[in-house]
């Protein structure tokens, strides 16, 4: 696929005519409301554009494969040549491309027949499934939540469906509640038995772990309780997982971050989320909500602590509206993608895109004369992000969270690699 990005006098229909693609393709590959309306600094997915190469005088196919990083059997078979010594200048050649096989984790937060669907969507582009998220007690109890039909989805869409402990909630950052349980082997051992009852019941095939705001002199206790769950779970064939917060140093302070052990993590548990998002706080002043300058530093960190084929990139599937001046305490306004190319269109605003952080964004003026300013994901922003994935060789992507709608994401997505499915 080619990202065109929307220049002042662009039409639709005369993207579609400079690289020969059926306007209704763009439409729907973008899931375009409007194809009428399109704001400059606006990225377009154009799908369907297949990578040709033109042979020169006294060039070899075995020059064309590693220049494209292919191979020459791919490109025979993918141009069904019979040999290979009988290209011929001007012979146009179809490059195959090659993707890298990853494993993609999505969180899912409605619950019933609307998570169902949002896993239905996008299950194909799936290896795991994570319903958010099952709330621990003090007494190693669980919450119960209405995950049968997302477990249901998941399976369809032959996604693994992982069940997500944590102990936190919108109105308690879980520090005390943390200290309690990891203090306590007999707790513990309550909570590991009631994890293994739910996850035999439900269907569940692993386990994600994710203890936040831990204070840091539970940290040794932290690890301990993963080596025995993990110990526990094996024993049953189940996998154990953790979201970590995005550090980039082992020692660096702060409640989110000391208790959480990159390197025992990456020893003791089957891989490791990063929850490299969240800098563009809701509460916080307007920024990009991952950069990817700041992703790099985390990761520079975590592959010199975790295996590589441990780690999945922390994805955020969402945009932030800011009011602007930015007041402390005051709540960004938090939606979709889509919502987010509707404002600049319903505005008239230009979207610009920071290449220090890799991300789009834009201001806006409302009905009432307020100045807004959006940060948002968009073809560039996913593409930079799936590189990064490749060069530093991850085990995958972890999306938080289904629920806001990004179409140009899943088929970039599939453009890039191959997911792994359960057999």
């Amino acid at each position: 696929m080619i990202i065109h990005v929307v220049k002042n006098g662009d039409t639709l229909w005369g993207t579609a005519n400079r690289y020969g693609v059926d306007v209704s393709k763009i439409i729907e590959a973008n899931e375009l409301p409007d194809p009428n309306k399109l704001v400059i600094g606006q990225a377009l997915v154009i799908p369907g554009v297949v990578r040709k190469h033109t042979v020169r005088p006294r060039e070899m196919l075995w020059q064309i494969a590693q220049f494209y990083g292919t191979t020459v059997q791919e490109l025979l078979e993918v141009n069904q040549i019979q040999n290979p010594n009988l290209i011929t200048p001007g012979m146009v050649l179809t490059i195959p491309v090659r993707k890298p096989v990853i494993d993609v984790n999505a969180y899912v937060i409605n619950m019933g027949e609307e998570g169902a669907q949002d896993v239905r969507e996008v299950g194909e582009y799936l290896t795991y499934a994570a319903p958010f998220a099952y709330i621990m007690q003090e007494d190693g109890g669980l919450t119960e939540i209405n995950d049968t039909e997302v477990i249901r989805a998941a399976v369809e869409s032959r996604a693994i469906a992982m069940m997500c402990i944590t102990n936190f909630t919108a109105a308690d950052p879980g520090s005390k509640l943390a200290q309690t349980i990891l203090g306590s082997k007999e707790i513990q051992e309550r909570l590991l038995n009631n994890i293994v009852k739910t996850m035999k019941e439900k269907g569940y095939q692993g386990l994600n772990i994710d203890f936040e705001n831990v204070y840091p002199e539970d940290r040794e206790q932290y690890n301990q309780f993963l080596r025995r769950a993990v110990d526990r779970l094996h024993k049953e064939n189940y996998f154990v997982s953790t979201a970590l917060a995005p550090k980039t140093s082992g020692d660096q302070k702060g409640l989110l971050y000391e208790a959480h052990d990159y390197r025992a993590h990456g020893r003791i548990v089957d891989f490791v989320i990063l929850m490299t998002y969240e800098w563009g706080y809701r509460f916080g002043p307007p920024q990009a909500i991952s950069p990817l300058n700041q992703i790099k530093q985390v990761l520079d960190y975590a592959v010199t602590v975790i295996p590589r084929e441990k780690i999945f990139f922390g994805f955020q599937l969402y945009a932030r509206d800011w009011l602007l001046p930015h007041v402390e305490g005051q709540e960004a306004e938090t939606f979709d993608m889509q919502e987010a190319v509707r404002r600049a269109v319903k505005h008239g605003a230009v979207i610009q895109y920071d290449q220090t952080s890799q991300a789009p964004f834009f201001r806006y003026v409302d009905e009432e004369g307020r100045t807004h300013e959006v940060w948002f994901e968009d073809a560039r922003s996913a593409q930079a992000k799936f590189d990064m994935v490749k060069d530093y060789r991850l085990r995958g992507i972890s999306y938080w969270v289904l629920g806001y709608p990004f179409p140009q994401n899943w088929l970039l997505l599939g453009e890039n690699f191959t997911i792994r499915k359960r057999r």
